[in-house]
This record gives C-alpha cells, structure tokens and sequence, in this order.
C-alpha cells in the first residue's frame, strides 16, 4: 500500500491515516495497536492498509480490552518503542483510566523516564452514537499534569498536530471528532513536504474585533457559522479563536485576542460544570478582568448524561444557533 501524497484532496480521516503511515515509514520505533486495527482497518477505517505495509509485529488486533491496550502500550513506550494506541470509541478510555492517570503521566517527572505515547481515537457526539459512543473526555485529562491533550479541527491540523504528538516524548490524548472524518467541506490538499503543527499553539480562524470566540474541535465549525450570520445580520466582527491544544494551553493567544475584542464567548461540546470553559473562565477571571466589558459567557451541553434519542442528541449539543443567542446577548450588554 502506499499513502504517497499528491493533489488529491484528502479527507480528515484520511489525512489521519497518512500521518499514521507516514511516521511508521520514518521510525521503526513506532506502531499502531487497537481493536480491528489491521484485518478490518479499525471501525472507521483510518488503519486501512497499514497491516499489508508494516505487518503484524507493527500493527498489532488487540483483544477488546482497553486497560492491556494502554498499559501495552505504557510498558512499551517506556521501554523505548512509540506506540500509538487507538481506542475505537474513545469512551472505552475510561478502562485503560488508571494507566494512563497513574503511570503515563507520571513517568517523564517522577524518573525523567520519556513515555512517547499517543492514545488517539473518535470523540464527540452528532453521529448517533448514542451515550456508550459520544463521550468529550477532554476535561479528565486537562486536569491531570503530565498530559498532553490536543483537539484538531481541520484535515491540516489533524495530520501535523498527530505526527507532533508521535514526536513528543510526553504522552498525548488525540481527539479526533468523528462527525468531522469525511465532512465534504474539510477536504483539503496537503503539503507534499514533512510537516507538523506544533502542539500548545492556537490559531485565529477569523479574525474580529467585536468579540473574541475560544473554542476547538468540531465546535469551531459551528462558531465561524454562527460569526458569519453575526457580520451579515448584526454587523459584528467576531473573533474565533481554535485552541486546538488544550495541554499545553496557548495563553499568549488568548490574552492577546481577548485584550482586543473586550467581549469573550466560550464555546465546547463537553459538559459545562468543570469543563474546559471553566478554567477559561478562570484564567480571563485573574489576568483579564480590567480588559472586560462584559461577562464571561460559556456555551457548551447541559449537565446531563448523553441522550441516545436522535432528537435529544439535537437538543442537547451546542449548535450555531444556540452560540448566536449566546453572542447578541453579550454583545448587546
């Protein structure tokens, strides 16, 4: 097989894969393993090929058992190897918890012992998964020094941002959202040349002075739909800020375009309470307050467990309407 780039556009699932092949191709050091990930090519298919090209010793089936995936691949990375870890849901995280929250994160700080570990899989909810397949994990491990976690919200990123975190000596949560895998308007052509996106930088995907957005993920797509009815319907210029990385956390960018806009919206997918807009909140609280002219406004699901109906699906997720309810109120205080 051969995932050789040329013109062609490429899909955010498919420019996941590339990265996966392209870092096998490069360092022998690194290998794939998960459930289904060589016969079947994983649920989604990001896999595909990967076993015909590097063989069974590098892309490795695994029994449906989370914690031996992740504490393989622990034990492995510790001992020098790259592994990437794929959960095929990544509700199935929670099993492999321990590991990841007691070993990994740990390792590099307590014994200076590098743990170059990417546990990656499908995040978020839109699809209907249903409660057991639409988790946003992301919060846990925020909150847990020691981790990396990263959240990319375009075909570009989602390759650069993975082959940085195949690179990293740290361990790194890989969100991939899987309503994004083969969104048409995400189809992109990328660098023939090697490249990455460095992890901890945010990136300004419109740029405003009304308002500053902070958000990522599949999120970011609603928040420059909801910016765009805002300018055409409101004569607001929004600001929408993508973190992109959420450990480490790009503050420099946040400052700076919340100094500007005075006004700051955050929008994610998680829960609210002890979300990612917490901290946000917090930090904006401390080191912005003189810069606001408004208050500190989150947009993100209620604190309820996933609803499996289709309609309570709808209802619960943050979608662009609700972001433009959320903005003209703050806009107009």
């Amino acid at each position: 097989m051969s995932k050789t780039i040329n013109n062609k556009k490429v899909t955010y699932l498919e420019a996941i894969g590339q990265a996966i092949y392209e870092e096998m191709q490069r360092d022998e050091a690194v290998f794939l393993l998960g459930e289904d990930v060589g016969n079947y090519g994983g649920a989604f298919k990001v896999s595909a090929g990967l076993l015909e090209t590097f063989g069974a010793s590098r892309v490795i089936d695994t029994p449906m058992a989370e914690a031996a995936i992740i504490g393989s691949a622990v034990g492995s990375a510790l001992m020098g190897m790259r592994p990437i870890a794929e959960m095929q849901f990544i509700d199935f995280i929670t099993c492999g918890f321990d590991q990841i929250i007691n070993m990994a994160s740990k390792m590099y700080w307590r014994v200076g012992m590098p743990v170059p570990i990417v546990i990656r899989g499908p995040a978020g909810g839109g699809t209907k998964g249903g409660p057991f397949h639409s988790s946003s994990p992301e919060a846990w491990f925020f909150h847990t020094p020691g981790i990396k976690v990263v959240v990319p919200s375009t075909t570009y990123d989602a390759k650069g941002m993975l082959k940085a975190a195949i690179r990293d000596n740290n361990p790194v949560i890989y969100l991939e959202h899987k309503l994004l895998y083969r969104l048409p308007e995400l189809r992109e052509e990328l660098p023939l040349d090697d490249y990455t996106v460095p992890l901890g930088k945010a990136i300004v995907r419109r740029e405003g002075e009304d308002m500053t957005i902070l958000t990522y993920g599949a999120m970011v797509h609603q928040c420059l739909r909801a910016a765009q009815a805002l300018e055409e319907s409101d004569d607001l210029a929004v600001e929408v800020l993508d973190l992109r990385s959420l450990s480490p956390l790009d503050r420099d960018a946040i400052m700076e375009s919340v100094k500007r806009t005075n006004k700051v919206l955050i929008v994610h997918e998680d829960t609210l309470t002890g979300g990612i807009g917490a901290e946000l909140s917090a930090i904006l609280a401390e080191e912005l307050f003189e810069y606001l002219d408004g208050p500190i406004t989150r947009v993100a699901a209620p604190d309820v467990p996933f609803p499996y109906a289709p309609p309570l699906e709808e209802a619960y997720l943050p979608n662009a309407e609700k972001i433009l309810v959320a903005a003209r109120a703050l806009a107009a205080y």
